[in-house]
């Protein structure tokens, strides 16, 4: 199961993650390869020199591992390995490794229904036991597949109940579950929510999830090293995730591959970031109209520095300051409700948006972050479950560095 944030770890770590912003920016932004003019080699080294400043200070303070990042800067993309993927044997963090990326799944699980509803499968205004008619009678009567898919289906828990261990006693549980808050009026974070998501729409597309995610939407994206369940051909790859030192993965668990359970490369992670940077020039119109509608605005979230909430991805404004991202990622987005205002009709999203996910599991971190505008993303996939204060620091401090190349190289 994915580790739940503790609320006190942002406040221990605001201070050391303040001062790795400043170290980070500060050698960044002063990379002068970095300038307008620079041929294609100067470019190449200089996103190294941002990334590495970024992201060394990074591991040395959290004692990590093993990271891979990667970038796409106006349409190119690259990726930058550091340490080892497994302490024992110390075996190397490469292009092929595989890291979980613990909640960013999400964001799979809606660019899949996004997709569905792109090829008529389902509405998202459809209500939730249409897809799935086990739970008719109960309150999903009245929620909306939307409102699971944005948190807003009225306070379902982050976590699966410990005591559900099967699909029918999910169903059992969901079936006496009562809304604390009507749907549609405040977001609290849900990995329960997600998995409902991904369930129906899989009933809508007449697949398991895992058939529907592997068999349709992956071969879509392009992804040749993406997987829910790592095949026996690929373990050597995937890497250990670390809790203090011991060596650990995420176990199976009900909705886990819906919420939480992609493993993925950095090459694999980039190319659904460049594919999102430049949604228009997708082909295949049912993957372009649902990659879009997992941009679109569904909700205003009350005070959290103007965060709106699409469906598997959450949205700021560009430029954003750090202070409104972390604020946007802090551990009480995740623990506790905030308002919500519905956005009738969904929001198309502006180009000067920056969009951003994290996901963690007991031993692995992730942070994806892209602005369309700026031709400019980033990808950090650690094996440890690093602070996401941190994470999100350095992302910053990396994006704020492509800018300025990104201006420089022609459309």
């Amino acid at each position: 199961m994915p580790t739940l944030p503790d609320r006190s770890q942002t406040l221990r770590h605001r201070v050391a993650t303040l001062a790795l912003a400043i170290s980070a920016l500060s050698a960044a932004l002063a990379t002068p390869a970095l300038a307008a003019g620079a041929d294609g080699g100067d470019a190449s080294d200089a996103i190294r020199q941002a990334v590495d400043a970024a992201i060394r200070p990074m591991m040395a303070r959290y004692d990590v591992p093993g990271m891979a990042v990667a970038v796409s800067v106006a349409g190119r993309q690259q990726v930058f390995n550091y340490g080892v993927a497994a302490r024992q044997g110390a075996r190397p963090v490469t292009d092929d490794t595989l890291f979980e990326i613990g909640s960013v799944s999400k964001t799979f699980t809606a660019t899949l229904a996004a997709y569905a509803q792109a090829r008529g499968k389902l509405s998202l205004d459809d209500k939730t036991t249409k897809y799935l008619p086990t739970l008719a009678g109960s309150a999903f009567d009245g929620i909306s597949l939307l409102e699971l898919g944005t948190y807003t289906a009225g306070g379902l828990p982050l976590q699966v109940p410990d005591t559900v261990n099967t699909m029918p006693q999910m169903v059992e549980w969901l079936r006496q579950w009562q809304p604390a808050a009507a749907p549609g009026t405040q977001r609290r974070y849900s990995n329960v929510s997600a998995g409902l998501f991904g369930l129906a729409t899989a009933q809508a597309l007449d697949a398991t999830f895992e058939t529907a995610m592997m068999g349709q939407l992956i071969p879509k994206l392009g992804l040749t090293h993406t997987w829910i369940e790592v095949p026996r051909a690929q373990m050597g790859n995937y890497a250990w995730g670390y809790k203090g030192d011991r060596p650990v993965r995420a176990t199976p668990g009900v909705f886990d591959g819906q919420a939480y359970g992609i493993k993925t490369t950095a090459a694999d992670m980039i190319r659904v970031v460049a594919l999102n940077l430049d949604v228009q020039a997708v082909s295949d119109a049912a993957l372009r109209q649902a990659l879009a509608a997992t941009h679109a605005g569904y909700f205003r979230v009350g005070g959290v520095g103007g965060m709106t909430q699409g469906l598997g991805w959450e949205r700021y404004g560009w430029p954003v300051s750090l202070n409104d991202l972390l604020a946007g990622n802090d551990a009480r987005m995740v623990t506790e409700a905030q308002p919500a205002q519905r956005i009738a009709p969904p929001q198309p999203a502006p180009a000067d948006a920056l969009i951003n996910k994290t996901g963690s599991t007991n031993g692995f971190g992730a942070y994806v972050a892209f602005v369309p505008a700026q031709r400019i993303g980033v990808v950090l996939l650690a094996n440890r479950n690093v602070p996401i204060p941190a994470r999100v620091t350095a992302a910053y401090a990396i994006l704020q560095a492509l800018e300025g190349r990104a201006a420089a190289t022609p459309r």
